[in-house]
């Protein structure tokens, strides 16, 4: 492993670990109690993790050789894709035919999840 995937998975490590706990308290209730700023300022405290695991992936990107970065960013386009296209999908059976609400945060995980599901396929740098 070189020395920007090191940092990758150091990056990684560190949001998701602000992301879990942040959870893990609301979940347990560390918030129940709080106002509409507060938690505003919760919404996004949460929303930041986000946006930082995305910058780890894209600096991974920006740091590695131009293998490493065809292919990351060919795994990335597709989980974008694949999680814009199905929650798009959702939402609008939520509106035509009355499917339960899925709620907005479930985008990141899908879209890891997809994420997860392409790489093993996505393993060479030729379109």
């Amino acid at each position: 492993m070189d020395a920007s995937q090191r940092r990758y998975v150091r990056r990684i490590v560190a949001f998701g670990g602000g992301y879990v706990a942040v959870n893990v308290a609301a979940i347990f209730g560390a918030f129940d109690d709080i106002g509409p700023t507060a938690a505003w300022v919760l919404a996004l405290a949460v929303a930041a993790p986000v946006a930082g695991q995305l910058w780890a992936l894209l600096a991974l990107m920006r740091d590695s050789d131009e293998f490493v970065r065809a292919v990351e960013a060919k795994r990335f386009i597709l989980a974008a894709g694949g999680a814009i296209a199905l929650f798009s999908a959702w939402g609008f059976g939520e509106s035509y035919a009355n499917a339960p609400h899925a709620p907005g945060w479930l985008v990141f995980p899908l879209f890891w999840a997809i994420y997860g599901a392409v790489s093993p396929f996505v393993r060479t740098s030729r379109v």
